[in-house]
C-alpha cells in the first residue's frame, strides 16, 4: 500500500467514527490527517521526480561513456604517430621559450624554425654526452 492509499485509508477510519465535527479533539484529528494527506501527496510527488530524474541520469551517463570512448580512443591513437625506436630530443626555443620535440634527421639538418614564433634554431649535436 503507497503512503497516499494509507492517508486516505486513515481519513476512512477517521470518517467511520462519526465524530462530532465541532468539538476541538475533532477538529484536531481532522487537521493532522489532512496534513499527513498532503506529506503522502508530496512524499508521492518526490518519488516521481526522484525517478525521472534517475532515468535522465542514466541517459546522460550512457552519453559520457560513449564521448569518453571516443575521447580516449582518439588520443590512444594519437599516441601511435611517435615511433618508440626513434629517439627525440626536446629544444627551448630563446626567444619565445617554447618547448619544441626533434627527431635525430631535424637535428642532423641543424636548423629549424620555431613553431609558435618562427624565430629560426640553430641546433647542435654534441657527440660527448648525445644531448643537444
Amino acid at each position: 500500500m503507497t503512503l497516499t492509499e494509507k492517508a486516505a485509508y486513515l481519513k476512512g477510519l477517521a470518517e467511520g467514527l462519526s465524530l462530532d465535527a465541532e468539538k476541538p479533539e475533532t477538529k484536531l484529528f481532522n487537521a493532522i490527517l489532512d496534513v499527513i494527506d498532503d506529506l503522502a501527496l508530496t512524499s508521492s510527488d518526490l518519488e516521481d521526480s526522484v525517478a525521472l530524474l534517475s532515468e535522465q541520469l542514466d541517459a546522460v551517463d550512457e552519453d559520457l561513456d560513449e564521448l569518453e570512448e571516443y575521447v580516449y580512443d582518439e588520443f590512444d591513437d594519437d599516441d601511435d604517430m611517435f615511433d618508440d625506436d626513434e629517439e627525440y630530443f626536446e629544444v627551448e626555443c630563446p626567444a619565445c621559450g617554447e618547448v619544441v620535440c626533434v627527431d635525430e634527421q631535424i637535428l642532423e639538418e641543424g636548423s629549424l624554425n620555431c613553431p609558435s614564433c618562427n624565430e629560426l634554431l640553430e641546433l647542435e649535436l654534441d657527440e660527448d654526452d648525445g644531448e643537444e
